[in-house]
């Protein structure tokens, strides 16, 4: 079942928005740890190409000026590409709007169920992220 208010605001309004889903969508590429392009079939006969930031995760960043980070990042981004493979489609839920323009956050099921950012969290690839301001932690190659 499909929610959505449609309106215009700011970029904390727009996050307000909903769609409860499933949305059906192909991976088009896997952009990092955290974030992949699809895209989207929300109605029949219609495709959207978006972003999709997964829910409730952060990866590390692949232009951290840390090469620890920048390593993990390129692990995290690796182990999401490896999920996808033979993926030929997804399920979006809980689809919501992003701080950034042009990308929205949202749950993202495999065929079989499971949920990569589940799996990327059980494999320390990435640190749980629930919104406001991320953790920063220290370089360790400083």
């Amino acid at each position: 079942m499909y929610f959505l208010i449609l309106g215009f605001g700011t970029s904390s309004e727009a996050a307000t928005r909903f769609i409860d889903g499933p949305v059906e969508a192909q991976v088009i590429r896997v952009i990092d740890g955290d974030t992949v392009l699809v895209d989207a079939m929300p109605w029949p006969d219609h495709h959207i190409s978006t972003y999709v930031r997964l829910r409730g995760i952060d990866a590390p960043e692949l232009k951290s000026k840390c090469a620890a980070f920048r390593n993990a990042a390129r692990q995290a981004q690796e182990q999401l590409m490896t999920l996808m493979v033979g993926q030929p489609r997804v399920t979006l839920t809980a689809i919501s709007g992003d701080k950034y323009f042009g990308r929205v956050v949202a749950d993202l099921n495999l065929d079989d169920g499971r949920r990569p950012a589940d799996l990327l969290l059980e494999g320390g690839l990435v640190e749980p992220y629930h919104g406001k301001t991320k953790s920063k932690r220290p370089c360790p190659d400083s």
